[in-house]
């Protein structure tokens, strides 16, 4: 290892402010290194220090829950480093030879020295402070946004399944009827069936499908004990796998004498007649639960739509209401199976606001998720949103076990957060306070003690900052 020339420094813009007298000082301090492409420069060493960057490329990575991300490339001549080296702090980064690399090295104590001693040091890399925390902070609220997405989109994904599924069942099953219903005329006229007759069935099957439509549902064991009599009325009738017409007809009300009445009309043809009308039954229940099911999908689609505020941007007229109600359907996933009560007690005057509506949503979502992680399966969220003089003021309260005493002070704090590594998105408290205070002229506060933990936010009525 050797010192640097004044020469090799000169190139470095870290020292443009200084003359040659105090960079032979500098010089006379620092070490001289050389790193083949795809050595290790440094893996968030301890001690803190200056890396001047005189040949090659150097490119840093940051360590996220496990996962090395690139942190961006730096060309020489350059130097990092040097805040870490100001603050006493180990780098938060690993540097990696892209190319191969020669540098120098200057350790933290013999830094801050100089940089005392040249004002112009100092002012240079206080100005690439404020650079760099940004691009920290917009690195890890993307993080932020993309694993919250994650989390809604694997919800959702969930929430969809079900009606989606529900939906190619009941088409299925439909199509089986609707096979059933198709063919039955061409039986009863192979049969010999006579006008009257068929006329007959058909009123049976009307009234039946019509008593159904009225009926209420029948108690679980009063069910079970009708389909055992209706099973042994079909055999007696000799209708072949009667299990698969017995439910829809036990559930319409049918008995063994109306089952005697058809079999009396259709003669030869009572198993044709019977399925034809079990088929009438089948159909409009899953033509029902086909409306439900696509009822269903809609919905949650719309809820993303207005969720995110697609095909508008901007400033908007914003229901709170609205906003707060579909962001509990988007995270409808986590309260599904907890005891979770959700109380709204909304101000029927409450004004629409000049807001960013997707922004606005983003602090629901972050507010209610985290009210949701602290009660864990069961406990109240209360959710009041009223007018107070200019403002909107909305409170989202559980009555979990509050915030820790020594988290208080910190919870709004960026990147902090009270979870466990891999669960949820984080506290998302310092996004949250950003939207409202920064974006929209409000205030968001919190009180908190065992059993209840409010967060309130307050929002001028007359809208948000352009």
């Amino acid at each position: 290892m050797s010192a640097p020339t004044v020469a090799e420094l000169r190139p470095i813009d870290l020292f443009d402010g200084i003359d040659d007298e105090h960079l032979a000082d500098v010089a006379a301090h620092a070490e001289v290194r050389s790193y083949k492409r795809g050595q290790t420069i440094a893996d968030g060493d301890r001690e803190p220090k200056v890396y001047l960057l005189l040949e090659g490329t150097a490119e840093t990575f940051r360590d996220l829950n496990g996962v090395q991300e690139p942190a961006g490339d730096h060309a020489s001549p350059t130097w990092l480093g040097a805040i870490g080296a100001l603050t006493s702090s180990p780098l938060a980064v690993r540097v990696q030879a892209k190319t191969d690399v020669l540098l120098a090295t200057v350790n933290a104590e013999d830094f801050l020295e100089l940089a005392v001693a040249n004002r112009s040091i100092m002012q240079l890399v206080l100005a690439r402070v404020r650079p760099v925390v940004g691009r920290i902070t917009a690195i890890e609220q993307n993080r932020e946004r993309l694993e919250s997405l994650g989390t809604m989109a694997a919800g959702l994904a969930h929430e969809l399944n079900n009606p989606a599924a529900a939906a190619k069942r009941a088409s299925s099953e439909l199509a089986d009827a609707l096979e059933v219903l198709g063919s039955t005329i061409g039986i009863f006229v192979e049969s010999g069936l006579e006008r009257a007759e068929a006329e007959q069935l058909v009123q049976i099957q009307q009234q039946v499908l019509s008593a159904c439509k009225a009926r209420a549902s029948i108690p679980q064991l009063e069910l079970a004990d009708a389909e055992d009599a209706l099973g042994d009325a079909l055999e007696d009738l000799g209708v072949p796998e009667a299990h698969r017409v017995v439910e829809p007809l036990a559930q319409a009300g049918v008995d063994a004498e109306q089952l005697h009445r058809i079999s009396a009309l259709a003669g030869p043809a009572t198993t044709a007649a019977v399925q034809w009308i079990a088929a009438s039954l089948l159909a409009r229940e899953l033509a029902a639960e086909l409306a439900e099911s696509t009822e269903r999908m809609s919905k949650l689609v719309a809820a993303v739509k207005t969720y995110a505020y697609m095909d508008r941007g901007g400033l908007l007229e914003v229901d709170v209401k609205e906003g707060i109600d579909t962001t509990l359907t988007i995270l409808g996933h986590k309260l599904k199976h907890t005891t979770i009560e959700v109380r709204r007690e909304f101000d029927p005057d409450l004004p629409r606001l000049q807001a960013y509506g997707a922004e606005l949503n983003q602090v629901w979502t972050n507010l209610l998720d985290n009210a949701i992680d602290a009660l864990g399966d069961s406990g109240t969220i209360t959710i009041r949103a009223r007018r107070d003089g200019d403002c909107a003021e909305v409170d989202i309260e559980d009555d979990g076990p509050g915030i820790p005493a020594e988290a208080r002070e910190r919870i709004f704090d960026p990147f902090f957060t009270t979870k466990e590594v891999g669960r949820g998105t984080g506290l998302g408290l310092d996004t949250a306070r950003r939207i409202v205070v920064d974006r929209h002229r409000g205030s968001l506060n919190v009180d908190s003690e065992p059993g209840r933990t409010v967060f309130r936010v307050r929002l001028p009525v007359d809208g948000a900052r352009e």
